[in-house]
């Protein structure tokens, strides 16, 4: 009895190729449109900027921080290029405090700040890994942000559980460097 339940929901839930085709067909229609001009698509979309892409032979010690909701993860990538690829990878994630997601984004972004000074210190401890070099940090901010460069971007509105008024329309690129800076973090 239950195999012919499932068959039966299998059946009723089955969607037609043709169909499936058509959905993705308008949805890559309604991205191009967007890409055209802001506002050409009801699909909600902002422009990004990448000005390259990686090739694989990328070398050297790189950071990442990824802001997208109650958690953030900040991660350390050491690539070897073409032969190794990544060599070793390590990564933490830390809960924003709730009060932190309604305050003020200079309260945020020190947060932030400090659990990626504290984390670069505790990963860099008995190693020369950046030999003095200037360290590279990506950042994913994973809210509606109008783009003007690769390093900059203007926050549109917060979703998720954020509501940090004053933080609409900065730049929260520019926050997080004012944040780093006053960790002592280049």
């Amino acid at each position: 009895m239950a195999e012919q339940l499932v068959a039966d929901l299998r059946e009723k839930c089955d969607t037609p190729v043709s169909l499936l085709r058509d959905v993705a067909a308008a949805m890559a229609d309604e991205m191009c449109a967007g890409l055209e001009k802001e506002g050409g698509s009801r699909v909600k979309m902002l422009l990004s900027y990448v000005d390259k892409l990686p090739t694989g032979r990328e070398d050297g010690l790189f950071y990442g921080l990824d802001l997208g909701g109650t958690n953030f993860r900040v991660l350390k990538v050491q690539l070897g290029g073409n032969d190794k690829h990544v060599i070793s990878r390590e990564s933490r994630e830390v809960a924003i405090p709730p009060h932190l997601m309604s305050g003020s984004s200079s309260e945020l972004f020190a947060f932030i700040a400090s659990e990626l000074a504290k984390f670069v210190t505790d990963e860099e401890k008995g190693t020369s890994l950046s030999n003095g070099k200037k360290l590279e940090l990506g950042f994913t901010f994973s809210f509606p942000v109008r783009q003007r460069s690769v390093a900059s971007g203007t926050l549109v509105k917060w979703t998720k559980a954020f509501s940090i008024e004053d933080a609409v329309g900065k730049d929260v690129v520019a926050e997080l460097q004012t944040a780093m800076q006053k960790q002592g973090l280049d």
